[in-house]
């Protein structure tokens, strides 16, 4: 079963959307677990301090390396075969082939940034892979680990229902989706292209495919370029 902890100054932000819906209907039936779990716990003094001034100055405060890596120790211990994750704006970005990736695997352990950030030797230390959701900054890491996990568990299988529906969704295929429509055929001067509603199953696969293709030279040309190896 797909299990994730989450390192958070705000559990009680949790599940939040990720207990709506079919997403939620998958946590209530025991497909995938969530836990969140506060971060000044872990802290040993009386104020549960968890952040420090940044060392050579600046603005902002850092969160702390021993705090935590006592966390993250407690939470995953040696052993623990899921990955350990760092929501960062600096981070790689989520892709669809990640998200992927990680619903085939045990879970996550995911560590949501605030303040300015997080010291780097605990990055270092614990070997947090950072991931990005998007070219912004946001106040901390606890949205972007839900639009990490919203993508990583609806692929779970059984959380969706239909695992067909997700073969022609954007990504998957390394294009963009292709418009849709539905009932009435026809919408303020709007029809339904004729192609689909033909029976002709052959030309509206290939309708869909010169679609997705249009679609994603003009709004995202960059992933039809040639994949370089890193």
């Amino acid at each position: 079963m797909f299990s994730a902890d989450i390192v958070t100054l705000f559990p009680e932000l949790f599940p939040g959307p990720l207990g709506a819906s079919v997403l939620g209907r998958g946590l209530n039936d025991g497909l995938w677990r969530l836990g969140a779990h506060q971060l000044r716990d872990f802290a040993q003094d009386r104020h549960r301090t968890v952040d420090d001034t940044p060392a050579g100055g600046g603005a902002g405060m850092v969160l702390k390396p021993d705090i935590l890596a006592r966390a993250i120790d407690a939470i995953a211990p040696s052993g623990d075969p899921r990955p350990r994750i760092l929501m960062s704006p600096r981070g790689a970005p989520l892709t669809q082939a990640r998200a992927r990736e990680l619903a085939m695997g045990p879970g996550a352990v995911i560590v949501c940034g605030r303040f300015e950030g997080v010291d780097q030797r605990v990055i270092d230390a614990r070997g947090l892979e950072e991931i990005s959701i998007g070219d912004y900054v946001l106040a901390g890491g606890e949205v972007a680990a839900m639009v990490l996990l919203e993508a990583v568990v609806r692929l779970i299988p059984g959380v969706l229902g239909a695992p067909d529906s997700r073969d022609e969704e954007s990504f998957e295929n390394g294009l963009l989706e292709y418009p849709h429509f539905t009932r009435p055929q026809s919408f303020e001067g709007r029809d339904i292209p004729a192609v689909l509603v033909s029976g002709d199953h052959a030309r509206i696969a290939r309708w869909r495919h010169e679609q997705s293709l249009a679609l994603t030279r003009a709004r995202r040309p960059d992933l039809l370029l040639p994949k370089t190896s890193s």
